[in-house]
């Protein structure tokens, strides 16, 4: 169990200022669709996703149940703040947390609660409908061929 006040990643004055352009995170818009999140949400595109990171995925149940990426960890943005001290035992210490939902609106909501806690953390562009139409799997908790809800 991670000790009362741990965090994940970076500490938020570790690397302050330029560093969040870092390899393959831009400072994106923060909007979808007509959401606007303010400026400097750290986003990163589904291309730029590597084998072996880190993904979180925030939408509910049934969106994770029809289908997701093969290894995210889920928790729901409605179970968020109560689920978060799963996220800590789960994600890498000194890694990067890269956020997921349909869209890339609620991931982007979790990517900028995270920064705030100093944790690494930047939200996949596009989200799950990108994945899907990139061509990456989306699987079922059996292992089935998914589909994007």
């Amino acid at each position: 169990m991670a000790a009362a006040g741990s965090r994940v990643g970076r500490s938020r004055h570790e690397g302050a200022g330029p560093s969040r352009a870092r390899a393959g995170v831009v400072a994106g818009s923060g909007s979808v669709g007509r959401m606007s999140f303010g400026a400097g949400v750290p986003t990163v595109a589904v291309a730029d996703l590597k084998d072996g990171d880190f993904l979180l995925d925030v939408r509910e149940d049934d969106e994770w149940k029809a289908g997701h990426a093969a290894g995210a960890l889920h928790i729901p943005i409605s179970e968020f703040v109560a689920r978060y001290g799963e996220l800590t035992e789960a994600a890498p210490q000194d890694g990067r947390v890269h956020v997921i939902c349909r869209s890339g609106g609620r991931s982007a909501q979790v990517t900028m609660y995270l920064a705030q806690q100093g944790v690494d953390a930047v939200n996949v562009d596009g989200g799950m409908q990108v994945w899907e139409a990139a061509g990456r799997p989306v699987v079922t908790d059996d292992g089935q061929q998914g589909f994007v809800l």
